[in-house]
């Protein structure tokens, strides 16, 4: 392992795949300096990315890619061809989506891969940022070798391991004020171009680390499952806390100032989701039992979290008497997004909440500040769903509140007014953020993750952090 940090020229860089990772990738390439190309082969997708328009809610991204545009470093095609000459570097970003097996289905990968070597003109320094299963990026170089081979060339193209530990609603700082920057390479040479387009980073201080291939893909997947395995165990120890009498935001705060540990990650609620920590978590499962092994730690992890996502269904069950309860009842919905600060609803909480009431014969008034497009396409002609221009509509008649993902304006949202608004008084708080005093002293019966009853407790001032995959 060593660190690399040097400068170099601006390079030209390919981008194949213009998804969440992709066009974030393009667009912060661009913002060091670099001319890229995005590559996407939805033609209308490209059409509107070259006139700026984003197709997807990521804090900072619109206006970076509006910028980078419009200074000619940014720019976007559907045909690889018109793309690849003169290019330095080709970053794939397609997708890697979890197969029914839990395995990482590699084919948009594979595909990517075929282009390439039936396109490069020239010999072109290849890094795979998608997020694949140990040894993926080793096959690829074979699969890519092989199809130059059969257009008559014997080119050297180096293949190598990029991973990106971005979190969704922060992503273009997290990549421009990165930890540090993995790069899987079999030599210091293969790597070169590689380190060269991550120069400015690195003149900035920014570790840039060379890893084998093989680390390189298995240290992303440690990253995020290690995370999930915080979330996990907090929610594990919230249960203990209810069942004891404790409060897990007081031991969170005890815990979390131990410097061995640390507060990130540690906030008890209804678990994790979105397209990076189920999908990891089941995919390193997935490969331990290939090599033989049995994942008993990271089962309890997956098994934890799909616990807790069911978490206030079972807290409205019980307070109705029984699922049969909920049948015709209105239940406010604030939040379908996996967290705040995106629109992403892969993996949320609300797939599975939302479908439990609906099941049960509830009529849900459901809101979210920015996720409402994605989901109303989900929901698409379901009968029991209103979908509210408000945090206030959502409340209208409501028995009881489920709070999903905890956008600032839910935590500001005045008590006094949802009192007004709802017929109810139930509060389910799956991601302990509402101030409990408060909600009580409104009259609410205020139920949140491992915590007793408020005012029966001590409001806990410990900071919050971001959390995500």
């Amino acid at each position: 392992m060593k660190s690399a940090a040097f400068s170099h020229p601006s390079l030209r860089i390919v981008v194949l795949g213009t998804g969440y990772v992709g066009l974030v990738t393009a667009a912060c390439f661009a913002r060091l300096g670099h001319r890229v190309t995005g590559v996407d082969a939805d033609v209308a997708k490209v059409d509107a990315l070259r006139h700026g328009i984003v197709p997807i809610f990521e804090d900072g991204l619109q206006p970076l890619v509006s910028e980078q545009v419009r200074l000619g470093r940014l720019g976007f095609t559907s045909t690889l061809a018109r793309a690849l000459p003169g290019a330095d570097l080709v970053m794939v970003a397609v997708g890697t989506p979890p197969a029914p097996s839990g395995a990482t289905d590699l084919s948009a990968l594979q595909r990517a891969i075929d282009d390439l070597g039936d396109t490069m003109p020239h010999p072109v320094t290849v890094a795979i940022k998608s997020t694949v299963p140990v040894g993926t990026t080793d096959t690829m170089h074979r699969r890519l070798h092989e199809r130059i081979v059969r257009r008559g060339f014997d080119w050297t193209v180096p293949v190598l391991s990029n991973p990106e530990f971005l979190r969704e609603g922060t992503a273009t700082n997290d990549f421009l004020c990165p930890d540090r920057v993995i790069v899987g390479t079999a030599s210091a040479d293969d790597a070169a171009v590689l380190d060269a387009a991550y120069a400015p980073l690195a003149a900035r201080g920014v570790p840039v680390l060379h890893l084998s291939t093989r680390s390189a893909e298995l240290c992303k997947y440690a990253a995020n499952t290690m995370l999930a395995t915080r979330i996990s165990f907090m929610n594990e120890m919230a249960d203990i806390a209810e069942a004891t009498g404790a409060d897990i935001e007081e031991v969170r705060e005890g815990v979390g100032r131990d410097l061995r540990i640390g507060p990130a990650f540690l906030r008890a609620g209804i678990g994790y989701g979105g397209s990076c920590f189920p999908k990891d978590v089941g995919s390193l499962r997935h490969a331990a039992r290939t090599c033989g092994l049995t994942p008993r730690l990271l089962d309890a992890v997956a098994a934890t979290n799909d616990c807790h996502l069911r978490w206030p269904l079972r807290q409205l069950s019980a307070a109705v008497g029984g699922d049969d309860g909920l049948k015709g009842l209105r239940i406010a919905v604030w939040g379908v997004a996996f967290k705040p600060g995106t629109d992403d609803i892969r993996d949320a909480a609300s797939g599975i909440v939302m479908r439990g009431l609906l099941d049960s014969g509830a009529n849900v008034q459901a809101y979210d500040p920015v996720a409402m497009p994605k989901a109303i396409a989900v929901y698409a002609g379901e009968p029991g769903v209103r979908w509210c221009a408000s945090a206030a509509e959502a409340l209208e008649g409501a028995y009881a509140l489920l709070l999903l993902t905890e956008w600032p304006e839910f935590i500001g949202f005045p008590p006094g007014r949802a009192a007004a608004a709802m017929a109810g008084r139930q509060v389910f708080d799956g991601r302990n953020v509402l101030p409990g005093g408060a909600w009580a002293s409104a009259g609410f019966e205020l139920h949140q993750v491992g915590r007793p009853m408020a005012p029966a407790r001590r409001e806990v001032a410990l900071a919050a952090t971001p959390e995500a995959g």
